[in-house]
C-alpha cells in the first residue's frame, strides 16, 4: 500500500491508495480471494482510553478499522496494482490513522491483509483533522434566532403591560 499525504482535512483532502498482491508469495495463494476492502484504521495512539476503537484479535470484534474507503472484486488475472482516490469524509474524527486492505473469500471471511504501517503500528501513520462543524450559515441562523427571541420577549412584555393598563 502506498499513500501520498500530510495532515489531511476532513471533507477537503484526498488520498490515493494503491494495493496489489505481494509478489514474494507463492503462486495460487490468492486463489480464494474474491473481494478487496480498503479501510481507514485507528493507530494505537488514537485508541488510548477509547474502547470503541480497540484492537481485538477476533476480527468480528475488532474495532480498529471502522471507516471503509473502497471495496472491489479481486481479479487474480490482473497482476498490476490497483488504486483508488478517496476524499476524506466529513464524518471522520480527528485521530491518527493507517490504512489496511483486507482480502475476503466467497463467504466474506478475511483471509489476508496488508497495511501501510509495521506490525507494531508505529510507522507511516498520518493524521486527519476533522471539520469543526461550524459554518457561516450555522452562525447566521443562531444570530437570527437569538435576535428573534429577544425581540419576541420584549414584544410580549410590552403587550402584557398595555393590556394590563386597559380598563376591564
Amino acid at each position: 500500500l502506498l499513500i501520498n499525504f500530510a495532515v489531511l482535512k476532513g471533507g477537503e483532502d484526498k488520498i490515493t491508495v494503491t494495493w496489489g498482491l505481494n509478489q514474494t508469495v507463492a503462486a495460487g495463494t490468492d486463489s480464494t480471494y474474491k473481494t478487496i476492502k480498503v479501510k481507514l484504521c485507528y493507530a494505537p495512539i488514537s485508541q488510548v482510553d477509547r474502547g470503541w476503537r480497540k484492537t481485538v484479535d477476533d476480527l468480528k470484534k475488532d474495532r480498529t478499522c471502522q471507516h471503509k474507503i473502497v471495496a472491489r472484486p479481486y481479479n487474480p488475472a490482473n497482476n498490476t496494482a490497483q488504486s483508488h482516490e478517496w476524499t476524506v469524509e466529513r464524518d471522520v474524527p480527528t485521530a491518527t490513522y493507517f490504512i489496511r486492505a483486507y482480502a475476503y473469500d466467497a463467504d466474506e471471511k478475511e483471509v489476508a491483509y496488508g497495511q501501510t504501517t509495521d506490525a507494531g503500528r508505529t510507522t507511516n501513520l498520518f493524521q486527519v483533522q476533522a471539520i469543526s462543524g461550524r459554518h457561516v450559515t450555522v452562525d447566521t441562523c443562531s444570530i437570527c434566532f437569538s435576535v428573534f427571541s429577544v425581540v419576541s420577549l420584549f414584544g410580549f412584555f410590552y403587550n402584557e403591560k398595555r393590556n394590563a393598563k386597559r380598563p376591564q
